[in-house]
């Protein structure tokens, strides 16, 4: 409440000078009639000018903020994956008893359109992911993660990630997982229950890594085809695949 006031004073302000420059009119011309006729077509005008401000020019500002926002959200994800997200994609790779056909799941072209991108999506939504701790190496998922602690940390402070829902809840899945991961010792020996909870965490982060990433270069092929490209060559899911431009 306290800070409206000053918009409160500065509002009765501007009433009490507007009163006083139409008093200030009377005095020098005393047409009473001139001044009700120009209130009048003002304030008739006035429906007309909140259309103008309020409903077009602020919706046009709006999505341009928007805009800046989204652009600004994914440029951090892209530092996201440039320093820990594709790595934890190889990583996570490592646990998947269906690895082997991931390069044919998650396979790209340079020839995609937005449609394609949204068919890997529906493929990523209706593929049911089965993690097996004993495949990959809990211990080296551990180094990796907490090696990038202080960096996972600096994300959740930025404030272009507030309204980003999805990613969000990425960062909090990677954190738990990183933190069950800390607070055990020996990861090559535990209960199978124990392995099981773990499993179940991995795939949690796991299936929100690959939500982000296809957004990510989706929207890296739309408006950075240059990146785009550099992703398509190193691709995550391809064994073979490498940054060195051979055709």
């Amino acid at each position: 409440m306290r800070k409206d006031r000053w918009q409160i004073k500065f509002g009765i302000i501007l009433l009490f000078l507007a009163a006083a420059l139409y008093f200030l009119h009377y005095l020098l011309f005393h047409d009473l009639r001139h001044i009700f006729i120009y209130l009048v077509g003002e304030l008739a005008f006035l429906p007309v000018e909140v259309l103008v401000v309020t409903l077009i020019i602020h919706k046009l500002l709006d999505r341009k903020e928007r805009e800046l926002r989204l652009n600004k959200m994914n440029m951090v994800i892209g530092v996201f994956f440039s320093e820990i997200g594709r790595d934890m994609l190889k990583e996570f790779q490592e646990f998947d008893p269906d690895r082997e056909g991931l390069s044919r799941v998650y396979s790209l072209s340079s020839e995609w359109k937005p449609e394609d991108f949204d068919s890997l999506s529906r493929k990523i939504s209706a593929r049911a992911l089965y993690i097996d701790y004993k495949l990959g190496d809990l211990g080296e998922l551990r180094n990796i993660l907490l090696e990038k602690r202080q960096f996972l940390l600096g994300l959740l402070e930025n404030p272009n990630l507030l309204e980003h829902e999805t990613f969000t809840d990425l960062l909090w899945a990677i954190f738990h997982l990183m933190e069950e991961l800390a607070r055990r010792g020996n990861l090559d020996d535990i209960p199978v229950t124990d392995g099981k909870h773990l499993a179940g965490d991995i795939e949690r982060a796991y299936s929100l890594l690959l939500v982000e990433w296809v957004a990510y270069i989706k929207h890296l092929n739309e408006q950075y085809p240059f990146l785009f490209s550099l992703e398509f060559r190193t691709n995550p899911f391809d064994k073979e695949s490498k940054a060195t431009v051979t055709a």
